[in-house]
Order: C-alpha cells, then structure tokens, then sequence
C-alpha cells in the first residue's frame, strides 16, 4: 500500500510542477495590462498579499 501511495504523490507531484511550466509559460508571455489584471484577481482571492 505505501509503494502504491508514493506512486500517487510521485504523479500528483509531476502534474504540479508540469502545470507550474505552462503557467510560466504563459506569464511570460503576458502584457504589462494582462499581468496586472492577474495579479489583482490572484490579490483578491488571497493568492498574493500586498508588499
């Protein structure tokens, strides 16, 4: 049962990072006005915090 667990956090843990890739991606690729439009949705939903 534990093999079969670690195998679960193994893929759960590839589908993360993976998603963090295209999100990067993505990022990159934005407009300033695009970026500021995702950083006020991510502040607003508690995402990032004010600094």
């Amino acid at each position: 049962m534990t093999t079969f667990s670690n195998r679960l956090n193994d893929d759960n843990d590839y589908k993360r990072d993976e998603l963090i890739r295209k999100i990067e991606r993505a990022v990159e690729h934005m407009t300033l006005k695009e970026l500021e439009a995702l950083a006020y949705d991510m502040f607003t939903k508690g995402y990032l915090e004010d600094c």
